[in-house]
């Protein structure tokens, strides 16, 4: 019998994700749990193999009880990732009170546990995106809401006879997000933007970097589940880890990605920015007062602890990530052929 693996928000982007790469592998034993008030997500479970579908309302107290037998894992990226959301008792009930939950029951019953944490912890990144408390600055409750459970993951390590993983996730794009909406990755706004626009639109200059200069660590979602599957199967490592491409890069290299993909498959040459500028098809838009304080102009995550840890994974830049992602969804849309 193959291992029981158990995935929490496995409707979702990224949960959706591991469950494919976990059939790829052969591994079918796998207990889907999640929230379906969003019935539309059920598209990312349709084409995978589960074994049972759990409800998160229902899933974490029964855990605990041991009601699903001898779990060997738990890819744990159930939670509110809405950095707008602003009730911190529903932030804190869902992304620590469910979390802790699980840790102590994964502890207790010597399963293993495998965590989304997110860069937000590391607000402005003003300190740096270090792995170490001086970094960690968070300016919303969602990015506090995941450092106070990384903080009791690290106090739980020392006597935890099991492994305990937390993955500090940059900007993640690629495929399985559509149904996310404005929380949906820069690449798929831009994707659909320009195809039922023409043009793509980025912030102007704000926190002194011009149009369209505001960078940020964008991390394919394949790279971020190839970490994740490492880290599966090197159950001794424990620890709270970034996991980003390691670079930053301009929203501008989005956009100029996601154009001049689509336009290849329209048989149209490629254009530099200052032309796809000139030309219409990039267009900046005023930095939103809403957002004036509240916004990384610049993230990067430090890679060094992972590596030090033997992950030794090549991640994939934009150009050629973002790329391949507007392929796949201009495969799934009207107006755009691939042969």
């Amino acid at each position: 019998m193959s291992a029981r693996i158990v995935v929490t928000g496995a409707a979702g982007f990224i949960g959706s994700n591991l469950v494919a790469a976990l059939n790829a592998r052969g591994i079918d034993e796998v207990i889907a749990v999640d929230d379906l008030e969003q019935g539309g997500k059920f598209r990312n479970l349709a084409d995978l193999r589960i074994a049972d579908y759990v409800d998160r309302r229902a899933f974490y107290d029964a855990f605990a009880r041991g009601h699903y037998g001898r779990v060997e894992a738990v890819f744990h990226q159930g939670a509110c990732s809405d950095t707008m959301q602003h009730d911190g008792r529903f932030m804190l009930d869902v992304n620590y009170r469910d979390s802790r939950v699980l840790l102590e029951a994964c502890l207790a019953r010597g399963t293993r546990l495998l965590y989304a944490s997110s860069a937000a912890v590391y607000g402005d990144g003003a300190a740096g995106f270090r792995e170490e408390s001086a970094c960690e600055r968070p300016l919303n409750v969602y990015g506090y809401s995941k450092l106070l459970f990384d903080q009791i993951v690290r106090r739980a390590l020392p006597g935890a006879g099991s492994q305990v993983i937390g993955f500090r996730y940059f900007n993640v794009y690629g495929a399985r997000e559509q149904h996310k909406g404005r929380m949906a990755s820069v690449a798929f706004h831009h994707f659909n933007q320009f195809r039922d626009e023409g043009r793509v639109r980025l912030f102007g200059a704000y926190g002194g970097y011009a149009e369209g200069m505001q960078a940020r660590d964008f991390v394919w979602v394949r790279d971020v589940v190839a970490v994740n599957l490492w880290a599966f199967e090197h159950g001794s490592v424990s620890g709270v880890y970034n996991l980003g491409s390691g670079r930053a890069q301009p929203f501008n290299d989005i956009a100029v990605s996601v154009v001049n993909t689509l336009r290849a498959l329209n048989g149209e040459p490629p254009l530099s920015l200052p032309a796809l500028v000139q030309g219409g098809l990039i267009e900046y838009v005023p930095f939103p007062a809403a957002l004036v304080g509240r916004y990384q102009c610049h993230t990067q995550a430090d890679l060094g602890a992972l590596r030090a840890a033997g992950c030794t994974h090549v991640f994939a830049p934009v150009e050629h990530g973002v790329a391949a992602y507007a392929r796949e969804l201009a495969a799934q849309a009207a107006g755009y052929g691939i042969r």
